[in-house]
This record gives C-alpha cells, structure tokens and sequence, in this order.
C-alpha cells in the first residue's frame, strides 16, 4: 500500500512509517517530494481538522491515499494556546528554539503549567478528494521551566508526561509511539486503513 504523508520533515515521516507498520506491514510512506508535489502547503484553517484535511487533500493529488495530520500543543494557562499555530508560535514556521522560549516567556507568571498535545490525522482517497476521515489523539502532560532530553522535536524537551515520568525528549522511539498524541491518532488511522485492505 502506497501513502503519501503530506510532509517534507523527515523524522515525522519516519514516526509515521514505524507507527502504520504496526498494523500494515507493506506501506510504503512517500514524502510530497517523492511524488513531484513542492511547494508550501498553506495551512489557513482554524481547526487541527481544517489544516489536516487540507494537507491530506493535496496529498491525494498524487494518485495514492494522501495523509495529512495537523498536530499541536495546548495550554491551558494560556487558553488552548498556541494550538494550531504550534509550528509558528514565535513568529517563523519551525523555529523550535524561538517556539520554545516564547512559550517559556509566556508561563513565567503561571502556576498552572498543565496541557495536551493534540494530533489529527486526516485521509483522502483520491478517487473522493471532498471527503475526509479523522482520527484524534490527544496526551495529557506538564510543561516544564527548563529543557529535559536530547530527542524529538518541537515542544518535546518541555512536555513532561507523568505516566512515564520523562518528558518527549527523554523517551526512545517505542515509549513515545506508545504514549504519543500521533501514535494514538495514527493506530486509529491504521487500524482503520488495515481494514480497508482487508475488505
């Protein structure tokens, strides 16, 4: 089965590939550029749904199942912030580090530090591009004062799982698969393609 994932980040297509193995052992996980799709992508919408469904819409342009998940941190001191606007909190789109110290910047006077990283995955068949189907995974968690961990991405150094008392950053691969806002989203997602292919 060939999917393409509406992303260029190779460490969330690699994330994705691991986690849809699980329950499809033959997927194959295309990038955008793997199917002669460039181009940014604008994410305008106002829901995790909105920018999910159009990511995986464009992926579906290819011919193949386009995938597109819209994943993001919320806060409750700070109203459901940033929300869908994670990637580009302190202004640029992907600066992890300027994400990271505003959010810090922002909870300084904050006793309440509790919040959810939220993922949705959308898919689109190509031969029905209008419609899309969601799976929502969300993890509870705490945002710490100080940096804990040298792995994953975004606000992973910050976000401190008590279950497994160690933030994103400080977990292997398969404890973050199996705790994660995009593991739980994506098993719902596999669970639902797995039965696609079986029927």
């Amino acid at each position: 089965m060939k999917i393409v994932l509406a992303s260029r980040n190779a460490k969330k297509i690699k994330e994705l590939r691991e986690l849809l193995s699980e329950n499809i052992p033959d997927v194959e996980m295309l990038s955008l550029d793997d199917v002669g799709i460039y181009g940014e992508i604008e994410e305008n919408g106002e829901t995790f749904e909105d920018n999910a469904f159009i990511k995986a819409s464009v992926a579906a342009e290819s011919g193949y199942i386009g995938i597109g998940d819209d994943s993001g941190l919320s806060v409750n001191a700070l109203g459901g912030a940033p929300g869908v606007y994670s990637a580009r909190y302190a202004g640029e789109h992907g600066d992890d580090e300027a994400n990271n110290v505003f959010l810090l910047k922002n909870l300084e006077n904050e006793s309440d530090r509790t919040a959810k990283f939220v993922s949705v995955v959308a898919c689109v068949f190509p031969e029905d591009k209008e419609h899309g189907y969601f799976f929502r995974g969300e993890t509870e968690g705490v945002i710490l004062k100080e940096y804990r961990g040298e792995g994953g991405f975004g606000y992973d150094p910050l976000f401190y799982c008590e279950p497994i008392e160690k933030t994103y950053a400080e977990m292997t691969a398969q404890e973050k698969n199996s705790i994660s806002h995009r593991g739980k989203a994506m098993r719902l997602l596999a669970e639902f393609l797995s039965k696609k292919v079986k029927g």
